[in-house]
């Protein structure tokens, strides 16, 4: 693909010219008890405190943050863009700036899309990053709930986990195969309609189920199931 710039310069952060501000956001119980505090969160000026409360609430990674990394070398991936991994002996925190979430966002669409050979250019790379770390600052576009909860971790940030029983289909392949890392190929996914057999405690059955919804629940989709045994 061959990427044209709309809202950012080369060589200038694609936050030229925007203010950026510090604000705090918080939670409290009807008796007045606070369930969650956050000072000093950094978000785009022009933000709702509807907005900074959404993000700083639900969508910063609340651990796991180092504020020193290193780059994980990858052949053939261009240094801007290789994934990071924490310090040996950093701080570990969590994230505090939306800079940090478009930042995780935007990188790693670019690292996928440089995967796969979507870019004509490491000029298209680097265009498609800036732009969409404009976009996302300036609500011109927005993903789902599961990419702001997921997408990001492992490459900005190398957070990992145990694998959760999600599945993936290999880009190189073509073929399905369950995933051995919870966060490297994370769920971005928001919508699921379930399919359930008549059947207490076997595969696809009732109980099944629940495992599946709890899957889905964990990384933030939604889900609904399908009783009916009519299909088109």
């Amino acid at each position: 693909m061959k990427i044209h710039r709309r809202f950012t310069v080369a060589g200038l952060s694609p936050y030229e010219g925007i203010e950026f501000r510090l604000t705090a956001s918080e939670i409290k119980n009807p008796d007045g008890s606070v369930v969650f505090h956050q000072e000093n969160i950094e978000v785009p000026a022009i933000w709702s405190q509807v907005a900074c409360d959404v993000i700083a609430q639900k969508y910063f990674r609340k651990a796991g943050v180092p504020d020193e990394s290193v780059t994980v070398k990858e052949d053939g991936v261009p240094l801007w863009l290789q994934r990071r991994k924490a310090k040996t002996g950093t701080t570990i925190r969590g994230e505090k700036s939306a800079k940090e979430v478009f930042s995780r966002l935007a990188g790693t669409w670019t690292y996928w899309g440089w995967k796969n050979g979507y870019f004509d250019l490491e000029d298209d790379a680097l265009a498609f990053y800036d732009e969409m770390q404009y976009m996302l600052c300036k609500q011109i576009a927005a993903p789902n709930s599961p990419q702001w909860f997921n997408t990001g971790l492992y490459w900005a940030y190398g957070i990992d986990g145990p694998a959760q029983g999600n599945f993936f289909v290999d880009e190189k392949t073509g073929q399905l195969k369950q995933s051995t890392s919870a966060y490297e190929r994370p769920q971005p996914h928001a919508c699921f309609i379930q399919s359930v057999k008549d059947d207490l405690v076997g595969d696809g059955g009732i109980m099944d189920l629940w495992v599946r919804e709890a899957r889905l629940f964990k990384y933030g989709s939604g889900t609904g199931s399908n009783f009916s045994n009519f299909s088109n």
